[in-house]
């Protein structure tokens, strides 16, 4: 992990704002700021799953060059806290995970909550919602939202078939021809809200998509898939035509207000 005394939330990837499309990294880095040391744990740990979703930075920063559009990152490891949660999510801030007992968030008072909310989840998605508005603004058109994600080959012993799931709520306007232009592949096992399901209230997506009536999807790519740099840029060549392709579908550029299976808006 690299350090740095002044410590950035967010990282911007710049783009073409005109094109009307924004990438997303909840989960793309690992870092956390010197303050916190390692919240406790081994190095080990942060090479895991726990700490960050491996490979997504590498994919998401290729694919945005690719479409030549913008991208916002994540800066802090989700063990510090996850920005793809409500704020009043019980999983914000993780006391264990995955088997690892995290000693730097137990006990976690509620101003040291606070100072988290305020110093990194907050700005970050400021910063995705200011770049949304700005595409917005630029492109004259509703955005279209494309979270980049990645899931372990095995989760609690249990293998998992897919080499890339897609996740969504009600709105499939991105999600279906994904799933279909995907599987057209048939060396690729697709899962459809697999292995996780896309209906989070206060996620990323329901924050910055689902309640604007922006069409979105978030992917999931198995990590051991975009784990080295060969793998990443297979994966965003991959996606860069799909992506393209979907881009130029007419309701994409719509508001549209699917509403949520977590409940009313």
């Amino acid at each position: 992990m690299t350090r740095s005394t002044v410590f950035a939330p967010f990282d911007i990837v710049e783009g073409d704002r005109k094109r009307g499309i924004v990438l997303l990294g909840d989960h793309a880095r690992r870092e956390l700021p010197e303050e916190y040391g390692s919240l406790g744990l081994p190095a080990k740990e942060f090479e895991r799953h726990i700490a960050y979703d491996i490979g997504v930075e590498a994919v998401t920063r290729e694919l945005a060059a690719m479409l030549g559009v913008p991208a916002v990152l994540a800066n802090f490891s989700r063990l510090l806290i996850d920005p793809n949660r409500g704020e009043d999510d019980p999983t914000l801030i993780r006391q264990l995970y995955d088997g690892t007992i995290v000693p730097g968030n137990y006990p976690m008072a509620a101003e040291e909550r606070e100072r988290r909310l305020d110093s990194f989840y907050r700005p970050y998605h400021d910063a995705v919602g200011a770049m949304i508005a700005s595409v917005a603004q630029a492109s004259a058109k509703a955005p279209f939202i494309f979270s980049v994600h990645s899931f372990t080959p095995a989760m609690q012993g249990i293998e998992r078939p897919w080499h890339v799931g897609i996740l969504w709520d009600l709105d499939d306007r991105v999600a279906r021809p994904l799933i279909d232009m995907l599987a057209a592949d048939k060396s690729l096992v697709v899962g459809d809200n697999e292995p996780y399901d896309g209906a989070l209230r206060g996620d990323t997506m329901f924050r910055h998509a689902i309640v604007n009536g922006f069409a979105h999807a978030l992917i999931e790519i198995r990590q051991d898939l975009i784990a080295d740099s060969k793998g990443a840029m297979q994966w965003a060549e991959r996606l860069a035509p799909i992506v393209d392709v979907i881009d130029r579908r007419p309701d994409i550029h719509r508001v549209r207000m699917f509403g949520s299976r977590t409940g009313p808006l």
